[in-house]
């Protein structure tokens, strides 16, 4: 633990800016010291609410931080961030890193002169199914996901890639651990100038596939990601904080044989055997674990703490936008 509680500040408290800080005021591990917003009413009431100052610019944020969530929108990542990484000040930039490359490669750099801690906010990472699955070590081998959400009025300075499918986007990298060979993307604008939604199809050079499906045109919000290896299937629904685990049964030999020869209304009938015996069907311990953002935070100032890597590094930020990219320029190009 460290000797005293470290002096974070948040910069931008809009709709996920002030669930940042309000993390950050009520953890004893952490001092709230500033917001910041364009929006001078905005920080106004967020720093009264938390009893720190409110600003309207980084550059007025003291220079004793230990460290900053950047939560501003993606096109002023940049110029935000950068000056505080020269100073050494831990960033937690959140996804995607940048609204470019150019400017991914602008916050890399500065974090390299400044010596500075950079983390980039994929919060999925965080899920605690997500963590599960690391846990049991499974190496997937098909990937199915399918983020889908009504529309929000929110982010509409970029598309559905890079607003939601980013976060599968990461996952997948994270999980497979392999170059991409090659993406099939399909997808168009509905609601706004950028596509609305995506469907793609990736496949690794470790012969892992993934199916991913992004829409902010649902009437109604999905986060589904199922994973399917030679050790078994892996079920997630990150809305309900729920997974279920599926893989051979102590009888699965025996019972396979049998499951070619019984009359179908004898099959009908023994569904419990088959579920508990043939086949092991788990439900993964998930309640009671940490809010994704709660664990993403704690996990930040941990790394502060401790001079540790984080969770999500900015390279690991920078190759998610680089996929984003790609694939949301497949689908400008099919001019749907």
């Amino acid at each position: 633990m460290a000797a005293r509680a470290l002096r974070m500040a948040v910069v931008g408290v809009g709709h996920l800016g002030k669930i940042h800080a309000k993390i950050y005021a009520e953890n004893p591990r952490a001092e709230l010291v500033a917001v910041v917003d364009a929006n001078a009413e905005q920080a106004r009431g967020v720093a009264e609410a938390y009893g720190c100052a409110a600003l309207s610019d980084a550059s007025e944020l003291p220079a004793d931080l230990d460290g900053v969530s950047v939560v501003v929108p993606t096109r002023f990542h940049a110029a935000v961030a950068v000056p505080l990484l020269e100073r050494g000040v831990p960033c937690l930039v959140e996804k995607p890193i940048a609204g470019t490359l150019a400017d991914a490669d602008a916050i890399l750099a500065a974090a390299e002169r400044g010596g500075a801690l950079l983390g980039v906010g994929h919060v999925e990472r965080f899920q605690p199914g997500v963590r599960k699955v690391r846990q049991m070590g499974m190496r997937p081998r098909f990937i199915e996901c399918h983020r889908l959400a009504p529309f929000s009025f929110r982010s509409m300075d970029v598309g559905v890639v890079h607003d939601l499918m980013i976060h599968d986007l990461d996952l997948i990298l994270h999980l497979v651990d392999s170059e991409i060979e090659s993406v099939d993307a399909a997808g168009g604008a509905i609601l706004t100038d950028y596509e609305d939604m995506a469907s793609v199809r990736l496949v690794f050079a470790n012969g892992a596939r993934a199916n991913i499906s992004a829409s902010r045109a649902s009437l109604e919000a999905t986060r589904r990601f199922r994973l399917f290896s030679s050790q078994g299937y892996v079920s997630l629904d990150f809305q309900k904080n729920y997974g279920i685990y599926i893989t051979q049964g102590p009888e699965w030999e025996s019972g396979r044989e049998a499951l070619r020869t019984l009359d179908p209304m004898l099959l009908a009938m023994r569904q419990d055997w088959i579920k508990e015996r043939v086949l092991s069907v788990t439900e993964l311990e998930l309640a009671g674990a940490q809010r994704p953002l709660q664990a993403e935070l704690d996990a930040f100032l941990d790394c502060i703490e401790q001079g540790a890597q984080p969770e999500v590094s900015g390279r690991d930020g920078r190759r998610a936008l680089e996929l984003a990219e790609r694939i949301a320029a497949d689908i400008r190009a099919q001019e749907w």
